[in-house]
């Protein structure tokens, strides 16, 4: 039993070692098919999201799954320090409990010197007692170190790339609405010299689509963490920019189209690729986003912008084949995380957050004055 505890003591030190450097020091993606954190992120995200999805109201559904990232970071780190004193505390017994203490010596003991040497408590109430038990302590207290290390340098590069990509989330606010639609994106470039700002403007996505990639490659977390706003998300806005990037590439050479196809093609690489990493199967919505009257509506916004498509079928049949190399990819993440995709045309025209806020903002104002004048008359 002793040589059972000591092997699986070995294995499961090495298997946690091996876990957090290919999730925290390894900047590229794991491609073998059975990992313990992937198993972990995907069992914990169902469960959590099926878990709001039955008992939170439809309102808070999105405030709550927003919790998970970080909760599930925080229990990630628990599992991992976790593993790692109980693999120390079986390699203590495995070597016959050789510590010294005043009270009974056993499994539980080696589970309490193992914890507080993890963590450098020194304590001295149990301290080891042979040259192997010293041994582990040394090389434990030296992994509690290492792994409280790595806790620091790994939280805030985390933070700083969740923070660079809600930027872009938030300024395309004010550019394409909320939620951001490709009709309305051509519509607020429709102006003279609208192009040129569109064309910088998906420049800019195109270089916000490949660190988006490269950020979710080294930390696949990210794509958990939800923005500020339950009508804006990272994936809402690349089907957005993807869309309208559709839209000036089915219509005739303009200052923005050979930007656009450059922008496309690393948004549309980011959306496969992370298919790929979170093992979600490609798949068309049921509903059909390009209906007759949609197509009649995209190709008056094309025309508004100063971009004149081909007029008749050709329109919808390119539109539609564009949208068939990406769409399957975006409705497949969107099943996944719990977001929805935006329409092509916003039926609504629901105002931008930033007005939502001021009215927010008026509308208690106003409170305020009617409670002060109704103070005035006692």
């Amino acid at each position: 039993m002793r040589l059972v505890a000591a092997i699986f003591g070995i294995g499961l030190i090495v298997l946690i070692l091996w876990e957090a450097f290919e999730t925290i020091v390894l900047p590229r993606r794991v491609t073998r098919r059975f990992r313990l954190t992937r198993l972990y992120y995907r069992s914990t995200w169902r469960a959590w999201a099926k878990m709001v999805g039955a008992v939170v109201r439809p309102r808070w559904q999105d405030t709550w799954l927003s919790i998970f990232a970080p909760l599930s970071i925080l229990l990630l780190l628990a599992v991992w320090a976790s593993g790692l004193i109980v693999g120390f505390a079986l390699l203590h017994w495995a070597a016959g409990s050789a510590v010294s203490h005043d009270g009974d010596q056993g499994l539980l003991t080696d589970l309490y010197l193992s914890g507080t040497t993890f963590f450098t408590l020194g304590l001295g109430d149990v301290v080891p007692g042979t040259q192997l038990a010293r041994f582990l302590v040394v090389v434990e207290s030296g992994m509690g170190l290492g792994f409280l290390a790595l806790v620091i340098a790994y939280l805030p590069p985390l933070n700083q790339s969740f923070a660079r990509r809600e930027v872009s989330v938030s300024l395309l606010d004010a550019r394409a609405g909320s939620p951001p639609t490709a009709a309305e994106l051509l519509r607020r470039h429709g102006y003279e010299g609208g192009m040129e700002a569109m064309r910088q403007l998906l420049y800019e996505w195109e270089q916000w689509a490949a660190e988006l990639l490269e950020g979710h490659l080294a930390y696949p977390v990210l794509a958990f963490f939800r923005s500020q706003h339950d009508n804006e998300s990272w994936l809402s806005a690349l089907a957005a920019i993807m869309d309208g990037c559709a839209l000036v590439m089915v219509g005739p050479e303009s200052p923005c189209k050979r930007q656009a196809q450059r922008t496309f093609a690393m948004a549309r690489h980011a959306v496969v690729d992370l298919c790929v990493i979170f093992q979600a199967s490609p798949r068309r919505p049921q509903d059909d986003r390009l209906p007759p009257d949609k197509l009649t509506q995209l190709w008056a916004a094309l025309a508004a912008a100063g971009i004149k498509p081909d007029d008749g079928p050709s329109f919808g049949r390119k539109l539609r084949e564009l949208e068939d190399t990406y769409l399957p990819y975006l409705y497949a993440l969107a099943t996944y995380f719990r977001i929805g995709i935006p329409p092509w045309i916003d039926p609504q025209r629901q105002p931008d957050n930033w007005q939502g806020n001021l009215r927010e903002s008026s509308q208690a104002a106003a409170r305020e004055a009617r409670r002060r004048q109704k103070g005035g008359h006692f």
